[in-house]
């Protein structure tokens, strides 16, 4: 049978302590550990707490993403002129439109000047210049869709395609084509008649009346 371990000796006492004083320190110890463990936890919750503060505030102030881009529709309209003997339509508006992609391209065999126009409430107007373009062509940009009235902005005569109370219009909710000279000007898009309307009087701006 193992020996018991003799009772521990207390060196103020000079003597081995009492069962009751052997209980006695062990709950202050316990106590002792329990409270330093707290105290540990709310160290390091505060650390937490303070470091998601920390990564929050830098969030906060980080400057945001740009999520326009731009491009100087102008400047590649200068570059692609020299595909054509024909001038290449370039609207003037204000600062708050802006163009998302531009390009001269042959689409079903017609030469097409190409802009995507970001409106000032964030819509979509897709601006065609068909040079010497054709039936064809005028119907394949606008995907088929028919006419519903016509409309004179700035002496140039449009067909109107307003196609909004379609289930799934997509990109060509609203639609404008017109005729001058030798160009044939497509626009479809999302945007406001307001806004369809002034992209025509900057586009009639550079074209002749017939």
């Amino acid at each position: 049978m193992a020996a018991r371990n003799p009772p521990r000796i207390v060196a103020e006492l000079g003597r081995p302590e009492t069962p009751e004083e052997t209980a006695a320190r062990k709950a202050a110890d316990s106590q002792k550990h329990r409270a330093n463990q707290t105290l540990l936890n709310l160290i390091l919750a505060l650390a937490a707490s303070l470091l998601i503060v920390f990564v929050i505030a830098i969030s906060v102030n980080a400057p945001a993403p740009s999520t326009s881009h731009s491009v100087d529709y102008a400047a590649i309209a200068a570059e692609a002129q020299g595909g054509t003997t024909d001038p290449l339509i370039v609207p003037k508006l204000p600062e708050a439109w802006y163009a998302n992609d531009a390009r001269f391209e042959k689409r079903s065999e017609v030469l097409t000047w190409y802009i995507g126009f970001i409106t000032p409430h964030t819509q979509f107007i897709a601006f065609n210049q068909g040079i010497d373009a054709n039936p064809t062509w005028q119907s394949a940009v606008l995907e088929g869709i028919h006419s519903t009235s016509s409309t004179t902005i700035d002496g140039i005569k449009w067909t109107v395609f307003d196609n909004r109370d379609s289930k799934d219009p997509g990109n060509f909710a609203y639609s404008m084509a017109a005729i001058s000279g030798r160009n044939t000007i497509v626009l479809h898009g999302t945007a406001s008649d307001a806004e369809f309307r002034q992209l025509a009087k900057a586009i009639a701006a550079q074209l002749e009346a017939p």
